[in-house]
């Protein structure tokens, strides 16, 4: 964009104060959800804290990041056009291709023009005279909406854990999630890294090629399953591309969002061993597969259990030293009810001469030193050290924004003891408030920008209705959101998810309430539900004109 295009946006952001709708965050979820509203004739402006859009693929730019969702499932669906016109290089696509893809659908659709970058959304508060949305930035804006959308995302507000002595290291740190876009030079460089989750399952391969020496410090080992990521096949992209609307609709009726093999109508208990290692043989390097070769993995302890021992013995096959091996094999809480991270040669990496794995689970980390880090047992000196620790999952990137609803009740306030919504798009308390992929819908469980597309649809055929109807105020009933709370609740607790202590569970956070967040009845049961309540005049939420 020329210096005078820039100027002319800037120009026209700032001479609008009132808008039909504001929306938090330019990712996947909020792009699209400036789309449709812009496609029913309404005005909108979204906020952005990053300089550019793609949301995740903004932020995360550490060595590594890649989608775990194939390429071609993991884009959106609205544009047949931009289906059939967008190629993708690897059936899971690194961080760079997908942010090249965002910047492709900005483009596409002029979005640039509706976007503050730059600009953090501090303050959102529900004005009970006028029925609007007052927002407040950190850039002195001060506008006015009648609709308050949150698109920030479930996973943008980073975890730094607070350790002692952080401020005095004298080398450079870093959080995986903040990486420098020009990259940092490893080269000769002493790095440790803290976190084995998902992120730095993909990191750490990466770093230990770059670095002289990469320690890395293991608090709870993860499940991990090889992606076998390749190139794109040409004849694998064009059928997808000849069948898309059959692809993308068994997606929206999945359990994840995902197209995937049926689940196995057996139960694991009912396989002989032979039987139950042929089947997990034949998903490997599937993760979605794996956990439906049976019917009953994540709902069954013993099941689940011979699942788990087939990933550990394949760990204990790859990595040499066995002492490793067992440290890095997980033990504890059931496959599955953590995230499964896929992962390129992440096990092989300990077979490296310039890798050390350190256990701070037995031996904890006390502090940060100006020369590196120190457990209880050793002291290692680092040059780099690498955050790899996560966010504050869900309600973490809502309650940064300082929202606050009717009668002066804050959002952090109405959920001291847990997140409360209906459906997980809007709560009691907060008119015309709607969270794409809020807490208590399936989102971090499923397949994101398929989630993310049918909250956005329900939304603007939402707010077209009330428009339609002459309603100023949709807000959910009391008695709708306990009962949807309960309803997910109960639903979880008839699986093994509530046995781990994940994210999902806010454990990761010193202090979070543990209430299991997203919604484990399925993307496509879900989307029934959603349905049937537009279909009973919007059952369960009050609408006021």
């Amino acid at each position: 964009m020329s210096q005078a295009q820039e100027e002319s946006v800037a120009s026209n952001l700032v001479s609008h104060t009132e808008y039909d709708a504001v929306v938090v965050g330019a990712g996947f979820a909020g792009m699209y959800m400036l789309h449709r509203l812009r496609e029913k004739g309404l005005s909108a402006r979204v906020f952005e804290t990053g300089e550019g859009v793609g949301g995740t693929w903004y932020w995360n730019r550490y060595p590594g990041a890649r989608v775990d969702s194939p390429s071609m499932q993991y884009s959106l669906s609205f544009s047949s056009e931009m289906e059939q016109e967008w190629k993708w290089s690897e059936f899971y696509s690194p961080q760079a291709d997908l942010e090249k893809y965002a910047n492709h659908v900005a483009d596409r659709f002029d979005l640039r023009r509706d976007i503050q970058f730059g600009t953090r959304v501090v303050g959102a508060s529900f004005d009970d005279d006028t029925k609007r949305w007052l927002i407040e930035t950190d850039r002195g804006d001060s506008v006015s909406a009648k609709y308050f959308i949150t698109a920030a995302g479930c996973l943008s507000a980073t975890n730094v854990p607070n350790f002692k002595g952080i401020e005095s290291f004298e080398g450079q740190w870093y959080h995986t999630s903040r990486w420098p876009a020009e990259g940092v030079d490893l080269t000769g460089k002493r790095v440790g890294i803290i976190g084995t989750g998902s992120t730095g399952i993909q990191a750490i391969p990466v770093l230990a090629e770059q670095s002289e020496h990469l320690h890395v410090f293991q608090r709870t080992p993860n499940y991990s399953l090889p992606s076998n990521n390749t190139k794109m096949d040409p004849a694998f992209e064009q059928e997808w591309k000849q069948t898309y609307p059959q692809h993308r609709q068994a997606a929206r009726e999945s359990a994840v969002g995902v197209e995937i093999p049926a689940f196995s109508d057996r139960s694991a208990l009912d396989a002989t061993e032979e039987e139950r290692q042929a089947a997990f043989e034949g998903a490997w390097g599937n993760y979605a597969a794996l956990l439906a070769t049976f019917n009953d993995i994540t709902t069954n302890p013993e099941a689940n259990e011979f699942v788990a021992e087939f990933v550990r013995n394949k760990i204990r096959q790859t990595v040499k030293n066995p002492e490793v091996a067992e440290l890095l094999a997980p033990k504890g809480y059931p496959i599955g009810t953590k995230r499964i991270c896929i992962d390129s040669g992440y096990f092989e990496t300990y077979n490296r001469d310039n890798v050390t794995l350190v256990d701070v689970k037995t031996n904890p980390i006390e502090e940060i030193t100006p020369t590196g880090l120190r457990t209880t047992a050793d002291s290692y000196d680092l040059d780099v050290l690498v955050f790899a620790t996560g966010f504050d999952a869900m309600t973490g990137p809502l309650f940064r924004m300082g929202i606050v609803g009717k009668d002066g009740l804050s959002l952090q306030d109405k959920w001291d003891a847990g997140p409360r919504t209906y459906l997980g798009i809007s709560t009691v308390g907060f008119p015309n408030m709607f969270m794409i992929t809020g807490p208590g819908s399936p989102s971090v469980l499923s397949n994101m920008t398929t989630s993310i597309e049918q909250h956005v649809d329900w939304i603007i055929d939402t707010i077209t209705y009330l428009k339609k109807n002459g309603l100023e105020n949709i807000e959910p009933m009391a008695e709708a959101e306990d009962q949807w709370v309960e309803h997910v609740n109960e639903v979880a607790n008839l699986t093994l998810y509530p046995r781990a202590n994940s994210w999902y569970l806010g454990a990761n956070i010193p202090g979070k309430p543990r209430v299991f967040m997203p919604y484990v009845g399925g993307v496509g049961n879900y989307r029934k539900k959603c349905d049937e309540v537009v279909a009973n005049n919007y059952e369960g939420f009050e609408l006021t004109g």
